[in-house]
C-alpha cells in the first residue's frame, strides 16, 4: 500500500499539469477569425491547442484517480451527510414555497396553511445557509426549532387534506 504522500504528490503534479492549457487562448486566435475555415491558414496552433486540451482532460482524470484512495472513506460519510442535509432541509423548503404558493393562490385550503409553509420554508432555508457556512450545527436545538414550522405545515396539510379535502374552487370544479 502506498503512503498518503505518494497520492498527494501524484495529485499535485496532475493539478499542476492542468495549467498547460493556458496558452490555448493565444493558440486558438486563428480559429476566432471568421475566415479561418475558408482560408488556407496554418493549423499547427490549433492542433497544439487541441493536444494541450487532451493533456488537461487526462490530467483531470489522473487527479481523480490519485485522490480517490485517500478521499473515498471521507467521501462516503460526506455524501451521506449532504444527502441527508439536502433531502431533509432544502427540499421541504422548496416544497413549502412552490406548493404553498399554488394552494394560497387557488384558495384550495385555508390561507393559514400555506402561510405556515412560507414561514417554515424561510426558517428552514435560513437554517440551511447557517449550517452551510458553519455558524449552526446540523443537529442542534436551534436547527430542530427552525425545522418545526415546516414539519407542522406538512403534518397539518396532510391532516386537512385527509379529513376535509380541497375547498370548492373554480379551478377544480370540472374534475
Amino acid at each position: 500500500m502506498k503512503s498518503p504522500r505518494t497520492y498527494s504528490l501524484a495529485a499535485g503534479l496532475f493539478y499542476l499539469l492542468t495549467f498547460v492549457s493556458i496558452p490555448t487562448l493565444a493558440l486558438y486566435r486563428s480559429v476566432r477569425d471568421p475566415k479561418f475555415v475558408a482560408s488556407a491558414g496554418p493549423d499547427t496552433p490549433v492542433i497544439v491547442g487541441a493536444l494541450l486540451e487532451m493533456i488537461v482532460a487526462l490530467a483531470g482524470i489522473g487527479t481523480a484517480v490519485a485522490l480517490y484512495p485517500i478521499v473515498r472513506r471521507q467521501g462516503l460519510a460526506a455524501q451521506y451527510r449532504w444527502t441527508f442535509f439536502f433531502a431533509q432541509s432544502f427540499i421541504p423548503a422548496i416544497n413549502g414555497v412552490l406548493l404553498g404558493s399554488l394552494l394560497y393562490q387557488a384558495r384550495l385550503v385555508p390561507r393559514w396553511l400555506p402561510v405556515l409553509g412560507f414561514v417554515g420554508a424561510a426558517l428552514l432555508v435560513a437554517s440551511w445557509f447557517a449550517i452551510l457556512v458553519g455558524s449552526l450545527e446540523a443537529i442542534s436545538p436551534v436547527a430542530a426549532v427552525t425545522a418545526l414550522p415546516i414539519a407542522v405545515w406538512e403534518f397539518s396539510l396532510g391532516i386537512y387534506l385527509t379529513f376535509w379535502g380541497f375547498r370548492a374552487a373554480p379551478i377544480i370544479a370540472g374534475l
